[in-house]
């Protein structure tokens, strides 16, 4: 394929979809092409899930290496029996409960799925979004897609078309543009083909309320390479979500984190760089006298706003120019606990103690 392919966009009703419009996607899709969507965690890069050759298109147009494997998305759940073998109850509960929704489990495939979408692994990660736009477009195309975040592998996950276009114009068919999407993180990610199932990926459905159904659930995070096994799950390598300068994430009580961050940044300073600062609202007035481009994430408290916020602020920060970028560790309850995933791997794992 070349890239440098003219990338059209179609502006979509979030909340209420032009069938004309979808239906004009849905043949993009079926055609083997690559189709960027909203849906209520980020846009996603779809292609035909059951097409090997659409699959390894959009390898080729994020640059993601074939150990990082993609999520199977689908409108109803006769399409989880297409993908699944042997699917153990527990998966229909969660469904019931979490779908449509920013939960994805993983299940063993049956052979109709190509090998490449699970990275060669016999797993398969399988979701039904909630954007209207997305359910829209699986139902139109009538086959399950494949569609990991829509922007270039290891780059913050997109949240708006710009994002998309930013890292993928000239290099996709089509992108709907439905605004920003809602959630602003990513799906959690349980696996259900181990006893206790566990949590792959922290995203849009919290600890808490998966353990409501899954009571036994283990949370183990994994940090891989990207040259190394085939992850069990796309989301578990250590560099994602990174922005081109190199991230610190500082933890610890919100006093002390604050302090570390002033004397990391007043050294960096020092050595003639430039910083910036993902900033939660109650933190910026202790960072005003700092020479620091200072980007807002929201406040703290409310961690449903700070997801919205944090790859278009990952983006926004990296737009400045600056060496060094510093974020305070938001903790890890409920929905604090995928931000901070998704800056400990913008950061490639640099974490440090509030003590110095």
């Amino acid at each position: 394929m070349t890239d440098h392919i003219p990338t059209r966009v179609l502006i979509v009703d979030p909340s209420a979809p032009d069938p004309q419009i979808i239906a004009e996607a849905a043949a993009v899709i079926r055609a083997g092409g690559l189709v960027a969507f909203p849906t209520e965690t980020v846009y996603g890069l779809g292609a035909n899930a059951l097409d090997d050759r659409a699959v390894a298109r959009i390898f080729h147009a994020k640059g993601r290496p074939a150990t990082d494997p993609i999520i199977a998305h689908i409108a109803d759940l006769q399409q989880l029996d297409a993908l699944a073998r042997d699917a153990p109850p527990v998966a229909y509960a969660l469904a019931q409960r979490f779908w449509p929704g920013p939960l994805t489990l993983v299940v063993w495939r049956r052979p109709v799925v190509p090998a490449n979408l699970s990275a060669g692994r016999a797993t398969v990660a399988v979701r039904m979004p909630s954007h209207p736009v997305a359910l829209a477009l699986i139902a139109a195309a009538g086959v399950p897609i494949a569609a990991p975040s829509a922007n270039r592998f290891s780059r913050p996950s997109p949240t708006t078309a710009a994002h998309v276009l930013d890292d993928l114009a000239g290099r996709i068919d089509l992108v709907l543009d439905g605004g920003s999407t809602p959630v602003g993180v990513e799906s959690s990610v349980v696996d259900l083909t181990v006893d206790p199932p566990v949590l792959l990926r922290p995203g849009g459905v919290t600890v808490t309320a998966l353990r409501e159904v899954l009571p036994d659930l283990i949370f183990a995070p994994r940090y891989l390479t990207a040259d190394g096994e085939a992850a069990p799950a796309p989301g578990m390598l250590l560099r994602h979500y990174a922005p081109d300068a190199p991230l610190i994430v500082v933890a610890g009580e919100r006093e002390a984190s604050l302090a570390r961050m002033r004397s990391e940044a007043q050294l960096a300073i020092g050595a003639g760089k430039r910083v910036g600062v993902l900033a939660f609202d109650e933190d910026a007035p202790e960072l005003a006298d700092l020479p620091v481009q200072v980007v807002m994430l929201g406040p703290v408290t409310d961690p449903e706003k700070v997801a919205r916020r944090l790859f278009a602020a990952l983006r926004e920060i990296e737009r400045t120019g600056v060496d060094l970028i510093l974020a305070r560790d938001p903790g890890q309850e409920g929905l604090s606990l995928a931000v901070r995933d998704r800056l400990v791997r913008a950061a490639e794992g640099r974490v440090i103690s509030a003590e110095p």
